[in-house]
């Protein structure tokens, strides 16, 4: 039987443990084992998520690292129900690695920021523009039916984020170029103008358009996403994607840097008013 993947929770919770492990004590992997009585292959097994460690072993590991009070408790809670699978893992094994595991962190998130440039999120396409989209990047790689299997997960990603008791808060900076773009045909573009339009009156949701006209900003050198999640030991992440590949920055400092990126640009765009008139102009043309 093929061992069952480690969901992204455990993912989280498995570098968290080698973070503290790092961070909070001067002890090695073999120092670490040698006094918990394990041997060092169990807490390397643990340290990269190939092994699940139970809520008295994350709490034996805490103890070590000087963890301790409200933080030592949430991280154990967290233990208890980093096993349960998330909507995006019946996906998992269809999708890349980079893709399926960028699902699980937003699905977890509590807050998103992104800035697009070339096309509209996905998080936020409509099917058809999803279609054309994933056809045009995908078709010499994957099957017709490969390809609307990854829809098909776009749309459930679109699904669960709504339909969360407490959806993820999601800013958008939308660059006017990819507004531009035509993906498809000029329908396909006034129906994903109008749901950008029908998603920012969400409470949760505020886009802004970068105009051309701002000329140089932060944004220029690609598209990003910063996540934040609930769990106060749990760290941003920022999720930058290529062609064929993805990076996951968790270092603050870097974090740090991208955050202030963001709220430059935040500066730099129209208001979400002003972006919302040029997006209703683009809907009617």
């Amino acid at each position: 039987m093929t061992p069952r993947p480690p969901t992204i929770r455990e993912r989280r919770l498995a570098s968290e443990l080698k973070r503290l492990r790092e961070a909070s004590t001067s002890l090695t992997l073999e120092e670490a084992a040698d006094q918990l009585g394990w041997n060092k292959a169990k807490l390397s097994r643990v340290e990269n998520a190939l092994r699940r460690a139970t809520a008295a072993e994350v709490q034996e590991l805490l103890t070590l690292y000087g963890v301790t009070g409200s933080r030592l408790d949430a991280l154990v809670s967290f233990a208890r129900t980093a096993r349960q699978s998330g909507w995006w893992d019946a996906y998992a094994k269809n999708l890349p690695t980079d893709y399926a595991t960028y699902m699980g962190l937003e699905a977890e998130a509590e807050w998103l920021s992104t800035y697009t440039l070339g096309l509209v999120p996905g998080l936020v396409q409509t099917e058809a523009y999803a279609q054309q989209v994933i056809k045009s990047t995908l078709k010499r790689f994957a099957s017709p039916q490969g390809i609307e299997r990854r829809v098909a997960a776009r749309m459930e990603r679109q699904k669960a984020w709504l339909e969360r008791d407490e959806p993820a808060r999601l800013w958008s900076i939308l660059d006017e170029a990819t507004l531009g773009w035509v993906i498809g045909d000029l329908e396909i573009m006034r129906d994903q103008y109008r749901h950008i339009i029908e998603l920012a009156a969400l409470p949760n949701v505020m886009f802004q358009v970068m105009p051309v006209a701002a000329g140089a900003h932060p944004g220029a050198i690609g598209t990003f996403t910063i996540m934040g999640f609930p769990e106060r030991f749990t760290p941003d992440v920022v999720y930058v994607e290529n062609m064929t590949s993805a990076l996951y920055i968790e270092d603050d400092a870097e974090v740090h840097t991208y955050s202030l990126a963001f709220e430059q640009m935040q500066a730099m765009a129209l208001s979400p008013e002003d972006s919302l008139v040029m997006l209703k102009r683009l809907a009617e043309q």
